[in-house]
């Protein structure tokens, strides 16, 4: 199957079901809103080792956040509600409260799953905070040196997919990364998906497990170009440069059309391909098969 003069492979990616919470940070203005979402999301690429996977959702208009003021939606995604819980909390209290004018909030006030929050930062205002209840949601007023950290008691998580992807590859470097950051940038802002690697762009493609009994995972070697004539290649030929857009997902749906976007964002001169990483189908329950997708 052909995308202009891409070959799109008759392969599939494989995601798997993770936990995710959506949490809206606002602050006075763009700049301390764009320093708090560096902070919270940052170390947060993948649950290989990182304590969740975290990306901007989208940027909120004044009249979508609670307070009024500029704003955005992260989703944050864990295999486990607990850890998810955890890493939610230290985020919040290391990245948002030190930075200055933010507040969070639950993006989630739907879910049937509630975790704790605001509920355990408040401690921190040594028993000079306050709480408040609006409608049926209690938010905490923390005071800190510029006046209060607004943060709300719990927030929500629900179901996900986490994993999907497509892998690009190109006859350079230059004309893979290109492709690359078109594919991500035709996702920002997009409603319900994230791509939470470095700028959206995977390099060190992983497979599961390796020759070295510690490491869960380790490098892909079929799509590493150094290693053709050393191990089997799923490079295509000519391609000199392989590079993965991983996509996170609050369902199916979601990542699919995600997924369907960033290929004909991708596709193009230079680009001899598109595929998908894939265990077999043996890791994960979800299977979007690419052709499908594209046609």
């Amino acid at each position: 199957m052909q995308l202009g003069s891409t070959t799109i492979l008759d392969t599939f990616a494989e995601a798997f079901r993770m936990r995710y919470a959506r949490l809206i940070v606002t602050a006075a203005d763009e700049f301390w809103l764009d320093a708090a979402l560096r902070e919270f999301t940052g170390y947060g690429s993948s649950v290989i080792a990182c304590d969740a996977e975290v990306g901007v959702e989208r940027y909120l208009a004044t009249e979508e956040t609670p307070d009024g003021r500029p704003g955005a939606a992260v989703l944050a995604f864990g295999f486990a509600t607990q850890s998810l819980a955890t890493a939610l909390v230290t985020r919040t209290g290391q990245c948002l409260l030190p930075c200055a004018t933010s507040a969070a909030f639950n993006g989630l006030p739907a879910a049937e799953e509630l975790v704790p929050l605001g509920k355990g930062l408040r401690f921190f205002g040594d028993g000079f905070q306050k709480s408040k209840v609006v409608g049926e949601r209690r938010y905490w007023r923390i005071p800190v040196m510029d006046g209060e950290f607004l943060v709300e008691e719990h927030v929500g998580v629900a179901k996900g997919v986490a994993g999907g992807n497509i892998i690009i590859m190109g006859a350079s470097q230059a004309q893979a990364l290109a492709a690359a950051r078109r594919g991500v940038e035709s996702l920002v802002n997009t409603p319900g998906v994230i791509t939470p690697f470095p700028g959206g762009v995977v390099r060190s493609g992983s497979k599961v497990g390796s020759k070295y009994k510690a490491l869960r995972a380790s490098t892909n070697d079929a799509f590493c170009p150094t290693l053709r004539g050393r191990t089997a290649t799923e490079l295509v030929a000519g391609a000199h440069c392989a590079y993965e857009i991983v996509i996170n997902g609050v369902d199916e749906a979601a990542v699919a059309g995600a997924m369907r976007q960033a290929m004909h964002a991708a596709a193009g001169e230079g680009v001899l391909a598109i595929g998908a990483g894939n265990y077999g189908g043996k890791l994960g329950k979800f299977h979007f098969r690419l052709h499908e997708l594209v046609g």
